[in-house]
């Protein structure tokens, strides 16, 4: 715990059986009450070696997408009483070590939500990032930030964590079952008003670290821009959007 609030970490994991454990050896276990593994039905042995490290498992029996394994990953945490809860691959591609910083910052009552940016800083490309996905990542990160009237350094990190009282009000059930899950509930929270941090990571791009292709990767980014027209056009009451509320 961090000042009385119980934390949880969720790993939404498919096939991470390569990286699980190094994930979770960097997890700092004195202050993690829950960590919570969905595996969204892998071909792999994730969820036995889950298992033997203690942690707390969930089995898909069929494959229900990112967006679908999170909303798992979330629905279980709170169901366990968490009051933070943070979002971590188990994929080894971003620093577990951080965990500590993010829950402070959540729990210390400035933020909401707290996302850990591979931009802020030079962490990125020296991380291995494609220059094609960094240029992507910058480009839609300025459109969103016109779009839904925010500031951050990015919108496409997959290591971010929430308190329960965000949890409990975003209508996630409204969001997608994929990939672009992510940015749509980031910008449910940034319509709700919710205080948003950024911490810098430093990110390491290797073989068995999860990715998508190029041809995912588009869909995602124009998914991602479908998104924040949405926002735009349902404030500005020229559509609304069951996304962001009636």
């Amino acid at each position: 715990m961090i000042d009385g609030k119980k934390i949880a970490v969720v790993l939404p994991a498919y096939n991470a059986a390569k990286t699980l454990e190094q994930t979770y050896a960097e997890i700092p276990q004195d202050i993690v009450d829950d960590i919570i593994l969905t595996d969204d039905a892998s071909r792999d042995n994730t969820a036995e070696i889950a298992r033997k490290l203690g942690m707390h498992v969930v089995l898909h029996e069929r494959n229900r997408g990112y967006g679908g394994n999170q909303k798992t990953c979330y629905h279980t945490a709170l169901e366990r009483g968490a009051d933070v809860v943070i979002m971590l691959h188990p994929d080894y591609q971003y620093s577990p070590k951080l965990l500590r910083a993010m829950c402070s910052m959540l729990t210390s009552g400035h933020y909401d939500v707290v996302i850990a940016s591979r931009i802020l800083g030079k962490g990125a490309l020296k991380g291995g990032m494609p220059l094609y996905k960094y240029i992507a990542n910058r480009f839609l990160t300025f459109a969103q930030n016109l779009l839904l009237n925010a500031k951050l350094s990015e919108y496409h990190t997959w290591y971010r964590g929430w308190t329960k009282h965000v949890l409990e009000n975003l209508p996630l059930d409204k969001c997608s079952d994929d990939f672009v899950f992510d940015n749509q509930m980031l910008a449910q929270a940034i319509g709700h008003g919710y205080k948003i941090g950024e911490i810098s990571c430093p990110t390491r791009y290797f073989p068995e670290a999860s990715s998508i292709n190029l041809k995912r990767s588009i869909v995602y980014g124009l998914g991602c821009l479908k998104t924040s027209l949405q926002y735009r056009l349902h404030r500005l009451g020229i559509k609304r959007s069951s996304l962001f509320g009636k």
